[in-house]
Parts: C-alpha cells; structure tokens; sequence
C-alpha cells in the first residue's frame, strides 16, 4: 500500500484513544475503577428480602483524637468520595469519620426492586454504625443527604448529638407548590440519557450559578462514568426510584420537631430544585432560592444556627473548602457532649 493510501488509515487509528478519552471514563455498577480518597469497606447486612452491602469510608482521628464521630451522608449526585475535603479537615480536628455510601449509590447495592424510604436508608445506616459500634453521633448531611440527615434525626434523635445541614434539599415541598409528578418510567427514561455533558451544565447552572472550576469534572467523571458503565440500566432504575422518594417524601413539615443543636450551611446561590425543569414559568420562578429558604427554615428549626455563603451554590464545601469547614468546625467545637 503507498503512504498516501495508508496514511489516513495511520492518522484515524492514532486518534482513537484520545477520543476514547474525551468521551470519559466508565465504572462499573458498584462503581468499580473509580479511585476513593481513603479505603472503602463493605457492610453487609439484610434488607427486604435482599442480602446488601453498603460500601462505606471510616477514618481514624488524625492526631489527637476528641472520642467524637461524624457521620457524612452524600447527596443526589455525589458519593462519599466527594467528601474527601471534608474528611481530611474532620479528622485532623480529632474527629472519627464515618462516610457511607447509601444503597442505590455509588460503591453500594444497586437491588432489581427496593421500596426506597428516607426511613429505610435511616435505619440501614443505623445498622452500620452500630457493628461499628458508635452509639452517638453528629450528622452532617448535603443535598439529598440533608433531607435524610433530617429524617435520621426525627428517628433516632436519642442518637444524634449535633446535626449539620449543607444546603439540604427539601427546604420546601415541591409538589404543594405546583410542581407537576414525574413517574419511576419517566424518571427513569430521563436517567437513561444522562451524559458528562449535560451533567456538566446542569451543575454548572444549577449548582454553581454559570461558574466551574476544573476540579469539579473529576464528580462528573464519577457519575457520569458509573451511569454509562456495563450497568447503566440497573443504576438509572435505581436512581430512578430515589427521584420518586425525594419528590414524594418532604420532610419539610418536620423541621420543627428537630431537639438538636442544627446548624445550617448555605450556599446563597443555589437554585436546586426537584422538578423545576418541568414546572411551569411560574412554578418555577418561585423555586429553589436558598437565599431566602434557608433563612425560613432556620425560624422553624427550635436551635438553629445559621450560616450563609454568600454567592457560593449548593456544594460550599467543594467550592470553598477553607472557608465551609472553618465555619463548621467552629460550630462543631462549642458543643462539649457529657459521655457516660
């Protein structure tokens, strides 16, 4: 063959790996390939008929140990791992860390069928920390994981000695305030067509009001990865079901049965909000403002502290980990427990 009909072919099969690796990684189910900042364990236990295994991350106090624990819940779109700033900071304060991935999630249990409950995921959390032994805690929840955080607490209040809040979700109900029902099918035709892309400019829009900073695109590696993976159907159906449990189960009504100190940390400029991409243009514009949400639910809260960042979205302790875990840890150290 002459090299000028050979090399076209030459060039074409050089660039292959790189659009290969511009398409993104993919993980497997449990997401198997993606790299955790500290050793992930697996508790396995059973739930609804089903054998299950929680994959979890338990990091030792880094210096001199306070005999406290913090449990860390994940949202919607994130893992354990993406606390991995929040973990480093925790320890080094003397704290034990604690950060779980939910069933459904990440390096957990993806079941064919599951009835998801914030009381379910509560309990199957409960059932951690105890064969680990940790019979109090502080809570600290983001997103989805403040909405269970919350749930957490309403159900084991005797167990949580501080609860955090870092822009929770569920500040409002989304349904009594007009936002039409999306069906598990629809949701989960909706999961089905996930890309880096659009989960790129989703967070970017919603979570972080038009910013980004690269360090971000290692979490959408991470979800995008694991959603297009050899069981991208098992996780959407699964993240499909967590859709319908977060529309469907407010805790929002609940806030003010919360006996805890509870701290609220919130990002101004986040405009999170579950189905505000098919609400109407009036719906929708009374939506998802946590500059004002997490001011209304602090009056609800009996003792609440609340923490604003001003102009920071919904992950402040991704966008800016000093300053989020200054205002924390400050927090966290006022609160001396008596132990028995």
């Amino acid at each position: 063959m002459s090299p000028s009909r050979w090399l076209p072919c030459l060039l074409l099969t050089a660039a292959l790996p790189i659009l290969a690796h511009a398409e993104g990684p993919e993980y497997g189910p449990e997401l198997q390939g993606f790299e955790y900042p500290y050793t992930v364990k697996h508790f396995a236990f059973q739930s609804q008929g089903k054998s299950l295994q929680m994959g979890y991350m338990d990091v030792a106090a880094h210096g001199k140990a306070n005999g406290r624990s913090v449990v860390l819940l994940h949202g919607k779109n994130f893992c354990g791992a993406t606390w991995d700033s929040s973990i480093k900071a925790l320890s080094e304060a003397g704290y034990r860390v604690i950060a779980p991935d939910q069933i459904g999630f990440c390096t957990s249990s993806k079941p064919d069928n599951y009835q998801y409950s914030f009381q379910q995921l509560a309990t199957n959390t409960q059932q951690l920390l105890k064969a680990l032994g940790i019979q109090k805690t502080t809570l600290l929840g983001h997103s989805t994981g403040g909405m269970l955080a919350t749930r957490y607490a309403l159900q084991y209040p005797e167990q949580v000695e501080q609860l955090a809040l870092v822009n929770p979700i569920g500040l409002e109900d989304w349904k009594a305030l007009g936002v039409p029902y999306r069906s598990v099918d629809q949701w989960y035709e909706r999961e089905l067509k996930l890309s880096a892309d659009g989960i790129r400019t989703y967070e970017r829009n919603t979570y972080y009001g038009g910013r980004w900073k690269p360090e971000f695109d290692r979490w959408v590696d991470m979800l995008a990865g694991l959603n297009k993976g050899p069981g991208h159907k098992q996780v959407a159906w699964n993240s499909a079901l967590i859709y319908d449990m977060i529309f469907t189960q407010p805790v929002f009504y609940e806030f003010k049965n919360l006996q805890m100190p509870t701290l609220l940390l919130i990002g101004t400029s986040d405009t999170t909000a579950i189905g505000s991409d098919i609400a109407s243009p009036e719906v929708k514009a009374k939506l998802g403002h946590y500059d004002v949400l997490g001011k209304q639910v602090a009056k609800l809260i009996p003792h609440s502290t609340l923490v604003e960042f001003p102009g920071m979205g919904h992950a402040p302790q991704m966008e800016e980990p000093t300053q989020f875990h200054q205002a924390l840890l400050g927090w966290l150290s006022k609160y001396n427990p008596v132990r028995g």
